[in-house]
């Protein structure tokens, strides 16, 4: 008698969503080796051309929250493959066009597809086995990091040796295949929330996320103390109470507040923040740090496609790390393991005083920030999801997601701030200095240091969901349990 084929194959579907999440990832490094390149080539000015990056980051922060709740409302397969269809339309945009407006659609349209990361990770908990779901985890949080690494020296060469528009051409085709292995390869789930979408809710929090990303993205070009900027921070300071406020008294909350607030949840959040922005901080650093002249006494003299080479190593030590992060997780706790991380992490800026002199040393400084990175990104989805019921999986993960987006966002504004106050002259040309560098890897190891200090505050077992979904949390576990047991044993034939 054979044994029938498993109805749910958990390598395949690791597999696809590992890749799903590798190429949204990639989506964000995909115009960096070109940017400075944006005004020529779409005929237009810096300012203008510099949207192309920073509406990226906004769909994606506004998005995520709206597709994480959608997921649970409709089922996180339907909206996986809803997800990747703004990816490839968006990516098909960027290849038409020779103007920028297009190009700033195409490439918000992108941004839409990066609700594919945390669903990804959130439907892991309908399709997978308890023993398989750790390093599951794990190994699709790392995902955002191959994208990153591999997307800058993989773009840098196209960029060098064929025309940009094929960078486009190839991220569709990819979105495209993606959208294919989700519809062949993932079974369907079902809703796991009642209600509606909340809209003035999603609209809320939109606004209140523009206005802050954009203030803190845009205020060291349009100056901090310019009105632009403080007229942005000020809305992000009454809109986002406001949003909060509805929120509360929301039959059907975008995010349940009070979820949010409990404490495993509330202090991972700020946990993740703090990761977030350590992790970008490093990355804005060894970039310039790798590019700059040799002749200022620090620079390294690398080219684009050389320094994104240097670079593409760190992201693969996140997934190396990921099967490590599991196993610990599994053994003391996805606490222990985002505070172990976060202290790596601290360990890689603080390594920087020594090694910032070589292309070598920024290696080492890069890998050993990105393993703390890799352990600290896996065990934030495990702590969140073992919080909340699974009627709210999909939408507290695309939070944790936006609070990883708002530390990035804060993080290059700081460094940025500190790069352009902290600077020298050679041959008429204004660069940062020396002494900004090795500042800015201070404040990286101090915010590090933070998070594994915010790390002790999260309870040291995971809360149970303390919500009216209990029961159905409880009931909808045992449900999943029992189907994934029948279908891995075929009945005898009679």
């Amino acid at each position: 008698m054979k044994q029938a084929e498993p109805a749910v194959r958990p390598g395949a579907i690791v597999g696809v969503l590992a890749a799903a999440g590798i190429v949204a990832a990639l989506m964000q490094t995909l115009v960096v080796p070109f940017v400075g390149e944006m005004p020529r080539l779409l005929d237009t000015s810096a300012s203008n051309a510099s949207w192309v990056v920073t509406v990226t980051l906004l769909a994606g922060a506004v998005s995520i929250p709206v597709t994480g709740r959608l997921g649970d409302l409709h089922g996180k397969r339907t909206v996986l493959l809803a997800c990747a269809v703004p990816l490839t339309a968006g990516s098909l945009v960027c290849a038409l066009t020779d103007s920028v407006i297009p190009m700033i659609i195409g490439r918000g349209l992108q941004g839409v597809g990066m609700g594919l990361i945390p669903l990804g990770i959130s439907i892991l908990r309908e399709l997978l086995p308890p023993e398989r779901l750790g390093s599951a985890i794990a190994l699709i949080s790392a995902s955002l990091g191959i994208g990153g690494a591999l997307g800058l020296p993989i773009a840098a060469a196209v960029a060098e040796h064929t025309s940009w528009r094929a960078l486009f051409w190839g991220s569709a085709a990819l979105s495209a295949l993606i959208g294919v292995l989700i519809w062949r390869l993932l079974p369907s789930t079902p809703p796991q929330a009642q209600g509606r979408l909340d809209v003035v809710g999603a609209l809320g929090l939109g606004t209140g996320l523009i206005c802050l990303l954009l203030g803190f993205s845009k205020g060291s070009d349009w100056g901090w103390a310019a009105a632009p900027t403080l007229a942005l921070l000020a809305a992000a300071a009454a809109v986002l109470p406001a949003w909060a406020w509805w929120e509360l008294r929301s039959a059907d909350p975008l995010v349940d507040l009070r979820v949010t607030a409990r404490r495993q949840v509330l202090f991972t959040n700020l946990a993740s923040i703090l990761v977030g922005c350590a992790m970008y901080a490093q990355a804005l650093i060894v970039m310039q740090l790798l590019q700059l002249p040799e002749a200022t006494g620090y620079g390294l003299g690398q080219s684009m496609l050389a320094a994104g080479l240097w670079m593409a190593p760190a992201g693969l030590m996140m997934m190396a790390v990921s099967p490590l992060g599991a196993k610990l997780s599994a053994a003391a706790g996805p606490k222990v393991t985002l505070g172990a991380g976060s202290l790596v992490i601290a360990l890689g800026y603080g390594s920087s005083v020594v090694l910032m002199g070589s292309p070598w040393g920024l290696l080492v400084v890069t890998v050993v920030c990105n393993a703390g990175v890799g352990l600290a990104y896996g065990a934030m989805p495990a702590l969140i999801m073992s919080a909340v019921p699974p009627s709210e999986t999909a939408s507290a993960n695309g939070f944790n997601t936006l609070m990883r987006s708002i530390g990035t966002t804060v993080s290059a504004a700081v460094v940025g701030v500190v790069l352009a106050e902290m600077t020298t002259t050679m041959g008429g040309h204004v660069l940062p200095s020396e002494a900004g560098f090795r500042a800015s890897m201070l404040f990286g190891c101090g915010v590090a240091l933070l998070a594994a200090a915010v790390t002790l505050a999260i309870p040291g077992r995971a809360a149970r969901p303390r919500t009216r979904d209990a029961a159905l949390h409880r009931v909808s576990s045992g449900h999943r349990v029992a189907s994934l047991t029948r279908s891995r044993v075929k009945r005898p034939k009679l």
